[in-house]
């Protein structure tokens, strides 16, 4: 069975012409449509401590975006949540790329497996600068900095409730994990 791989510009314009819709709950990876996860209520919940911690902080210095698209080489992923640098557009002529993005946020239940292999490879690789995952399943944040380009994060730390966590592309915002969890 042959994969048909499409590149972002593909795929941005099957968004145009409506052959993909904001209902499909899908993302381009490495070139290839793939389903997400549907969202429970611990995941939701997640993300909602991310937006209400982050948000107030990051007013007026950098942008909160909550599963919205960001472009990479080969892929468009929708990371939970991403803190980009303000634009005057808001990102309206194109979305957020790497340069632009200070903090990439994967909330993992299910998706456990894939953050930390597929997404995290990718978003290194990409020279995302700052990967959180955020795993509800061992109930702490992985903090992933310093992108390599065989896909690795050289400083990686594990938090618990009781941590706090800072951006390190935004001095002095910080979260305490509990609240995020």
């Amino acid at each position: 069975m042959a994969i048909t791989r499409y590149s972002v510009d593909d795929y941005e314009e099957m968004v145009r012409l409506g052959a993909l819709s904001e209902n499909d709950r899908v993302e381009l990876i490495r070139g290839e449509i793939l389903t997400k996860m549907p969202i429970g209520p611990r995941h939701a919940a997640s993300v909602t401590g991310l937006n209400e911690a982050l948000g107030p902080q990051c007013a007026g210095r950098a942008t909160l975006r909550i599963q919205d698209p960001i472009r990479l080489p080969d892929s468009e992923p929708e990371p939970d949540l991403s803190v980009v640098r303000r634009r005057a557009d808001r990102y309206a002529s194109g979305h957020p790329r790497p340069a632009d993005i200070l903090l990439i946020a994967e909330v993992s239940d299910s998706s456990l497996d894939e953050d930390r292999t597929v997404k995290k490879t990718l978003y290194a690789e990409a020279g995302i600068v700052e990967y959180w995952i955020v795993n509800l399943v061992d109930d702490c944040l992985e903090v992933h900095r310093d992108p390599q380009p065989d896909g690795t994060y050289r400083d990686v730390r594990v938090l618990r409730r009781g941590d706090v966590a800072d951006i390190a592309g935004l001095p002095g915002v910080v979260v305490a994990v509990a609240e995020i969890l």
